[in-house]
Order: C-alpha cells, then sequence, then structure tokens
C-alpha cells in the first residue's frame, strides 16, 4: 500500500509557514502522543530551523503513560521543550503558556534591556492534520474560533488567535509531506486518524493494528472482542472471531469482513480496547543506529 496525501493547501501552507516564521518568537509543535516520530513531519524542523521549540505530545490520554514518559525524555534531549497535554480534556494546558514563557525568557530578557515594552508572545502552531490544534487553540482561547472534528484538514489558512494578554497564536493548516518513504508511518497516521480512509486501503491499516495488539497486548485485545487468539494467529483467524464474536454477518451468513475491519480500525483509533503508543523510543534509536 503506498500512502501519499498532499492536497493543494498544504503545498501553499508550508510557503506561508516559511514566510510567517520571522514574525513569531517561538514555534508549538503539536504531535499525537501515541505516534509522537510518525506524528512528526520532517519538513517541519527544516522549516523553522533553530527558532525555539516547545513540542506537545497530546491526546497523552490514549497513549501509554509508560511510553509518553520514554517520549519526553527523548524530545528534551534534542534541544526542545516537551509538554504532554489532553486538549479535548483540557488537562496540562497551564503548562503551554509557561513552556512558552521558558523558551522565549532569553529573547525577552534582552529585549527589555534595550528598553522596549513588554508585548505577548508570539507563537506558531504547526502540526500535521486531525492531530489537535483546532481543538487546543479553542481551549487556550477559551472560545470557539477554530473548527473541530474528526475529518483531518480542516483548518485551510492561518489565523491570529490571542490567548489571554501573554500569548498570541497563529495556526496554521495541517501538513503532511509529499511522500511516505517508510509505509509504516503511513498505516500509523491513518490508523490515529491523521489521513482521510477514503484514500487508503483500510484492511490493511487493521492488520496492522491487530498484529500490533497480538504483540503487545493479546490479553485486552481476547477480552475486548470476546476472543481467543494466539500470538502466531493470521489476521483472517482474528477477523473470523471478532466477526463471529459481535455477530457481524451478511445476508448469506458470511462474516461482514468490511464491518469488521471498521470496528477494528475505530476501536483503537479511539482507544476503546486500550492506551497505546505505535511508536517506541527503542525502535527510533536502532533505527538511528543502523
Amino acid at each position: 500500500m503506498t500512502i501519499q496525501w498532499f492536497p493543494g493547501h498544504m503545498a501553499k501552507a508550508r510557503r506561508e509557514v516559511t514566510e510567517q516564521l520571522k514574525m513569531v518568537d517561538c514555534v508549538f509543535e503539536l504531535l499525537d502522543a501515541r505516534i509522537p516520530y510518525s506524528s512528526s513531519n520532517p519538513m517541519i524542523s527544516d522549516i523553522i530551523k533553530d527558532k525555539p521549540r516547545v513540542v506537545l505530545l497530546n491526546k497523552m490520554d490514549m497513549a501509554d503513560p509508560r511510553e509518553t514518559k520514554k517520549w519526553m525524555q527523548h524530545i528534551e534531549q534534542t534541544g526542545a521543550y516537551p509538554v504532554m497535554i489532553d486538549s479535548k480534556n483540557g488537562k496540562n494546558l497551564n503548562m503551554v503558556v509557561k513552556a512558552a514563557e521558558e523558551v522565549t525568557k532569553e529573547k525577552f530578557e534582552r529585549l527589555a534591556a534595550k528598553g522596549l515594552r513588554p508585548r505577548a508572545i508570539r507563537a506558531m502552531i504547526v502540526g500535521i492534520p486531525n492531530v489537535g490544534k483546532s481543538t487546543l487553540i479553542n481551549r487556550l482561547a477559551k472560545k470557539t474560533i477554530a473548527k473541530t472534528g474528526n475529518t483531518p484538514g480542516l483548518t485551510k489558512k492561518q489565523q491570529w488567535i490571542k490567548v489571554g494578554k501573554t500569548l498570541e497564536l497563529l495556526d496554521t493548516p495541517g501538513i503532511l509531506w509529499p511522500k511516505f518513504e517508510d509505509q509504516i508511518v503511513g498505516k500509523k497516521l491513518s490508523l490515529t486518524g491523521a489521513i482521510k480512509d477514503t484514500i487508503v486501503h483500510l484492511d490493511e491499516v487493521a492488520i496492522y493494528g491487530l498484529e500490533y495488539l497480538q504483540q503487545h497486548d493479546i490479553n485486552t485485545l481476547n477480552k475486548h472482542y470476546n476472543i481467543q487468539i494466539e500470538a502466531d494467529d493470521p489476521y483472517l483467524t482474528i477477523f473470523d472471531q471478532i466477526g463471529l464474536s459481535r455477530g457481524m454477518k451478511n445476508k448469506g451468513n458470511e462474516i461482514d469482513y468490511e464491518s469488521v475491519i471498521e470496528l477494528v480500525v475505530r476501536d483503537i483509533r479511539n482507544a476503546k480496547i486500550g492506551r497505546y503508543t505505535f511508536d517506541r523510543v527503542e525502535e527510533l534509536a536502532a533505527d538511528e543506529a543502523e
């Protein structure tokens, strides 16, 4: 499966981000805590260069907390300032402004030394589609400003949003990169909802999700669907058992695989089965070593 999704407005957004960068003091990069590596656009690092960066690990409530802690440490080692948040439920959002103040402290001390009047911190917020930017902005602004929804790519243009008296946010459309060299990254993005279901082979995404659970949490998988599978069972066996357990059959009394596939993807995506982190720091370190 080759997954590519780079609509025209995303190419335009990349140019606009580059142009607006000189106007901001720092950058908020919003990542999905379930896939901190896969949801990080490699173009963003090239664009923002040495600009102070706060990395916000969103959807912390859906990720494995043990893995999130490892990612926090890893991100800090790269020189960025990590903060884990849950924008949907408003958890840890007070840390966002504090992080902005911390990474821009030296700059504003220099401005004060020159006798310039204090002003609000200007931050650009970037991230891939459906990572939760609009929800975060609405929470920080304490009013509905940005559109929200489960469909990737709702934000189509840039806009400035005031967050109290200390912070101004420049919202930007979600930007994916033109091509995924690693197709596993594409499956992770699809599984967590960053890519529209209509442009992927959802069966392959469901298979990836099931294989991950077979390896990392088979007992919870069995309990959730009231099935009994082994770690080496093929995916068709799992589909069959889930279909039988949930009564998903078509008119010919055969397993309705399409419905099973949609159920599996939806349950994993919405953390109905459990809290999972599909990117592992250890795997990233191993890949870099190779």
